[in-house]
């Protein structure tokens, strides 16, 4: 029996999928998860940045040409029915460490069951450095007198 699609969009709800009788197969990929875990880790206030030294600079050159790397520093093993999520961050300097881990882990349970319908059977966050802000320069008529000194 085909059933009429009433999403305007074009696309199947989760409804609508399991009303036709669960037939076919979905397969998610370990790259899909790991681009919702990105997004979802990134969003967490005193996130500085996903990934290792060398994969944020790369990521410093996507950037530069316009492009981005959501899965950037996550990595997701998928089964049929679970997956599991190992995310690899920069935090901001100030923020708690602990309780910035639990939250990237609980923004990624979240988003992955419920954008993926995968169940999380674990979050491993690990924390590998801390971005320390580069002092403010000072602006306007101080900055010229220090530059005045200097000559």
């Amino acid at each position: 029996m085909e059933y009429p699609n009433t999403d305007p969009a074009g696309t199947r709800t989760q409804t609508a999928l399991s009303q036709a009788g669960g037939s076919g197969r979905t397969v998610i990929s370990e790259t899909a998860v790991a681009k919702v875990a990105g997004i979802a880790a990134r969003a967490v206030p005193g996130v500085y940045s996903l990934g290792t030294g060398s994969s944020r600079a790369l990521g410093a050159i996507r950037d530069a040409v316009g492009s981005s790397d959501h899965a950037a520093g996550v990595h997701a093993e998928v089964g049929e029915t679970q997956v599991a999520v190992d995310i690899t961050l920069v935090a901001a300097y100030g923020t708690p460490l602990h309780s910035l881990a639990n939250q990237v882990r609980a923004a990624v349970y979240s988003a992955v069951e419920k954008l993926v319908g995968l169940q999380v059977i674990e979050v491993n966050v690990e924390i590998t450095d801390v971005y320390i802000a580069p002092p403010v320069k000072p602006a306007g008529a101080a900055a010229a007198a220090e530059r005045e000194a200097i000559l």
